[in-house]
Order: C-alpha cells, then sequence, then structure tokens
C-alpha cells in the first residue's frame, strides 16, 4: 500500500478510535496521532516517513540525519542551525549523538548515546549471520567497502576474527564497520570509511 494511502487509512481508524475514546486525555492522544501524520504530510516529509519505516522493516541501525568527523565540526553545524533537529540522531566520529534543542532556553546540546550499542545487543541476542567477507586488517576492509558499486545496507564482515557489522547509511552516503564488541563495550568508536 502505498504511503498517502496508509496515512488516510490510518488517520480514519484513529479518527473512529478518538470518537469512541472515554477521557478527554484518550481523545488528546488519538488527535496527536492524527496531526502527526498530516504534519507529515503537509511537510513535503511523506516518503523520508515510508524510508523510515522501511528502514524499520528491514531491521537497519538508527537513522542518521548527519555525520560529521571531529565534535567540533557536529558542534559548529549545531551553533548555526536555524532550527536543529530535537531527538534526531547524528554521528561523530562514528559514534550515534543525539540532538538536543530547548528553544526556550536557547539550549542546544549534542549528547552521546548508546543506541548502536543496544542495536548490536539486539543483533548478537538474534544471532549475527555468517560473515559476507573476511580480512586481515580493518585497511583491507575498508578498501573492500569503499569499492563496493552498490554498498550494502547491512552485512557482517570479519576482521581478524572479529565480527563487524557493515553499514550504508544512504540518507547521508556514508559507508561505516562496527565491531560487535560495542555492545559489550560501549567506550569503542565505529570506524567510518568515505
Amino acid at each position: 500500500m502505498k504511503i498517502g494511502e496508509l496515512s488516510l487509512e490510518s488517520q480514519e481508524l484513529l479518527g473512529r478510535l478518538r470518537e469512541s475514546a472515554q477521557s478527554t486525555e484518550e481523545k488528546e492522544r488519538f488527535l496527536a496521532a492524527m496531526d502527526a501524520l498530516k504534519f507529515i504530510a503537509a511537510t513535503g516529509q511523506s516518503l523520508d516517513f515510508e524510508d523510515y519505516r522501511n528502514s524499520l522493516d528491514a531491521k537497519a541501525p538508527p537513522l542518521a540525519i548527519e555525520a560529521f568527523k571531529t565534535r567540533e565540526e557536529a558542534d559548529a553545524w549545531l551553533k548555526g542551525h536555524p532550527r536543529p533537529p530535537h531527538l534526531a540522531y547524528v554521528l561523530i566520529a562514528g559514534e550515534y549523538h543525539v540532538v538536543m534543542h530547548v528553544p526556550e532556553l536557547n539550549r542546544r546540546r549534542l549528547i552521546s548515546h548508546p543506541v548502536l550499542e543496544f542495536y548490536l545487543a539486539d543483533m548478537i541476542r538474534d544471532g549475527i549471520p555468517a560473515p559476507v567477507a573476511t580480512f586481515d586488517t580493518r585497511e583491507e576492509a575498508g578498501a573492500w567497502l569503499n569499492h563496493q558499486p552498490e554498498p550494502p545496507r547491512q552485512v557482517f564482515i570479519q576482521i581478524a576474527g572479529e565480527p563487524y557489522l557493515v553499514v550504508y547509511h544512504h540518507r547521508i552516503n556514508l559507508r561505516a564497520f562496527y565491531p560487535t564488541s560495542m555492545a559489550a563495550m560501549p567506550e569503542h568508536p565505529g570506524e567510518t570509511e568515505n
């Protein structure tokens, strides 16, 4: 079903549920969900929303909206952004950070977030698939990843006997690999390749 049709049908269902809701608070929650779907369409984000839903279906890593090599680059971006995307993820040197923005206080922060560590822990719990390639060094793995004409969205490789998740962050055109040991040791940053 196309995202526009699904959105309209979802709004209709939420409207019916809202009519039968018992409390004012419950009615307000249904209205907020309906408004969120209308907002997505009204701001031209329907395809982005569909992309987000597809990434959930594919069990892809959390979406990042930007990537920076250094904290200084990220801080400059945040400082210069006219309307920072509150609660969105960005990558800084391969690590996930969440954007925090409180306009009333004019506060902007990038806070390290273990979302990838949680994601990797879930994947390990579900069982890691066999690696699609094996390498002796990170340099060999990086060369392989950079020479993929169509980067894999997410596959596992092995480097020096350790499993790594290879990810193509397609929305920001970033190829990256992350050691599965990050699930147990969050202080190890992921490596990125461009």
